[in-house]
């Protein structure tokens, strides 16, 4: 499958929400580390950013407060270059009404959302499908996480019905698990473009080596990439990454080798409608 598209999005996701300095002295946890980040990402070529707060302890957190301290303060550095995308990701620790209240609350560029989080059974589908229309009309731009084909399907079956009113909706195919990091291989890929809707823009994150591989292909094959410290700190040849700008250096080096221009910010508004 390949999408036709000559620009791709090189997503940084430079904190997660497990990890931790102790993981690496260069990961970013305070609102101004991450803003300083978003900066040096943005230089490298990134034209995405893919956002984790946390509390004053470094745990995982979902607030609105917080959000748009640090939407502001990335702002302040970067303007306009980077679309700011935040997480409703619940790590165990938040509710399906807790994700959803958030965005409402924060009303981002931005956000993506695990189709399993926020529609986890039927008994979730009528709310769901209200929320998407309101990020809809509230011009919220929304990448529904899969982990597996079954997830795919079960969006497209949503999408199929009514209940997701994006004609073309922006994937992000996750390729292993962040508890099992060596579980997934490059094949995941095809499997999900097997089942991918041609409509559809696909961008693709892995863990630790496979990350790189997945970069390699996202770009012969017309789909984008998201890289970063929340799920991998090495670079192709097996050494540590010094910071987050040089792996989003080595994506960008990778999509132009391929044939691809890396995607400005304004580039990413044109390509998902968000314009």
């Amino acid at each position: 499958m390949r999408t036709g598209e000559p620009r791709m999005i090189v997503m940084s996701a430079p904190n997660g929400a497990r990890k931790m300095p102790s993981d690496h002295p260069a990961l970013p946890i305070t609102v101004s580390d991450i803003a300083r980040t978003a900066a040096e990402v943005c230089d490298a070529g990134a034209s995405m950013i893919h956002v984790h707060v946390r509390d004053r302890a470094g745990a995982h957190l979902l607030d609105a407060h917080a959000y748009n301290d640090v939407t502001q303060a990335i702002r302040r550095e970067v303007g306009e270059r980077l679309v700011v995308q935040i997480t409703t990701e619940a790590v165990g620790v938040y509710s399906t009404v807790e994700q959803v209240k958030l965005v409402r609350d924060v009303r981002p560029e931005a956000v993506s959302l695990a189709v399993r989080e926020i529609v986890p059974d039927e008994a979730h589908e009528e709310d769901a499908a209200k929320f998407f229309m309101w990020m809809r009309d509230n011009q919220v731009a929304p990448q529904f996480i899969v982990y597996d084909t079954n997830d795919l399907k079960r969006f497209y079956h949503l999408r199929d019905r009514g209940l997701v009113p994006f004609e073309k909706a922006f994937l992000l195919f996750v390729l292993g698990r962040y508890t099992e990091p060596g579980s997934a291989s490059a094949h995941d890929l095809v499997d999900f473009l097997q089942v991918a809707d041609q409509r559809d823009v696909w961008s693709v994150c892995a863990f630790q080596d496979l990350e790189h591989k997945a970069t390699v292909l996202s770009a012969i094959l017309g789909g984008h990439t998201r890289v970063g410290f929340e799920n991998n700190t090495m670079l192709p040849d097996g050494a540590t990454a010094e910071n987050n700008a040089q792996l989003v250096h080595m994506a960008v080096q990778v999509a132009t080798r391929f044939g691809r221009k890396p995607a400005t910010a304004d580039d990413v508004r044109e390509i998902l409608g968000m314009n």
